[in-house]
């Protein structure tokens, strides 16, 4: 892994109080902006890089609720589990993880309070939604979330309540059905990547991987016509509500997906609770796909190895830096080392070489901006 640099990302008040920025889970980038979200709340934090192409700090921290935003079928304090973001023309979206929680084992537990806490499941519906957020820029010019833009826009969700989520949409899936009712740490649903590209949202999952093979869903939601603020998973033109893609990452499952061009870069590592490889892959033409497929052999290649620890550096999120940008992606780390926290506010991401999209006819586009890149 080629690291030309760190960068430092600050924060402070409740993101630090709650511990979210050592649980980073999905990083963002637009322009001198940086837009990330973690797995212990239902917020989104945006940060201003001091350089949008060698960035080496992230600074002045802005922290928006969701509930601020739109309505979220559960209560507004409770964590959203956000695993993924993406940004499409005036839209930030992110995504929760979709997955039941087992309590965990502590250290301090006893035998009994283990088998106890192991057989406790919970449902959490703030997990199940998938929100488009209304951007527009604030009085300092810089982009915020709003829950109704000066222009009309609504922030809106799949998932509200009482609306059918993403988990509803797959229970009866010939392949997924069933994994909809283990908690995500044992190989049940678990969503980790989130891109868009047109009108598809992409969405990733850590697992179930399916004797080695991961899965990117692809949806279309569309505005609900009888309430701007909810959306509604619509149909592809062949008339499936879903498209269910296979992808050989040599057992990993997905833990991210970045748009490059009509490529798809996807973050693999594994699933449930392991730590193990860590690596970045290319799903190319992903974007031009028409229908559900079978990714292997040359569609799929193996751009990098990143660094990972045994139970702490786990890589979560890539964002692709400006075009001009040498070392172009942007990869941030829940669980990070001593080594990767320089202060009790900021943690370090890292700056990394990636080969560039080369279109159909072979001519690099550098100077590309991809579908989720705003100037």
């Amino acid at each position: 892994m080629d690291v030309a640099g760190q960068v430092e990302l600050h924060f402070h008040g409740d993101t630090v109080a709650a511990g979210n920025h050592h649980n980073l889970s999905a990083v963002r980038v637009e322009g001198e902006h940086l837009w990330l979200a973690g797995d212990e709340t239902a917020t989104l934090e945006r940060l201003t890089l001091d350089s949008p192409t060698a960035p080496t700090r992230g600074d002045d921290q802005r922290t928006f609720a969701l509930a601020d935003l739109v309505d979220l079928p559960g209560p507004p304090e409770e964590e959203a589990d956000l695993e993924g973001l993406a940004r499409s023309g005036d839209w930030l979206w992110t995504i929760g993880s979709h997955s039941l929680v087992r309590k965990r084992i502590k250290p301090h537990h006893s035998d009994a309070k283990a088998y106890k806490r192991l057989a406790k499941v919970r449902f959490e519906p703030n997990r199940f939604v998938i929100a488009r957020l209304a951007v527009q820029p604030g009085e300092d010019r810089r982009p915020e979330l709003v829950r109704a833009a000066a222009d009309g826009r609504r922030s809106a969700i799949v998932g509200a309540p009482g609306t059918e989520n993403l988990a509803d949409l797959i229970r009866g899936d010939e392949h997924l059905g069933a994994f909809l009712a283990i908690p995500s740490k044992d190989n049940g649903l678990d969503v980790e990547g989130l891109a868009v590209h047109g009108e598809s949202v992409y969405v990733g999952l850590r697992g179930p991987v399916l004797r080695g093979w991961a899965v990117v869903l692809q949806v279309l939601p569309q505005e609900d016509p009888d309430d701007a603020g909810r959306l509604v998973l619509g149909a592809f033109p062949g008339g499936e509500r879903y498209r269910k893609h296979l992808l050989d990452l040599d057992g990993l499952g997905v833990r991210d997906l970045c748009p490059d061009g009509d490529d798809l870069l996807v973050l693999a590592g594994p699933s449930m609770a392991l730590s193990g490889p860590v690596r970045v892959y290319r799903w190319h033409g992903a974007a031009v796909a028409e229908t559900s497929r079978v990714v292997r052999g040359a569609e799929l290649t193996r751009e990098l190895d990143l660094t990972h620890g045994e139970g702490e550096d786990h890589a979560e999120g890539i964002a692709l830096l400006h075009p001009s940008a040498s070392h172009r992606l942007l990869v941030v780390y829940d669980s990070p080392a001593p080594a990767r926290r320089p202060t009790e506010h900021s943690v370090l991401a890292d700056r990394v070489a990636i080969q560039p999209f080369v279109a159909r006819n072979g001519t690099p586009v550098s100077q590309r901006v991809t579908t989720e890149s705003v100037p």
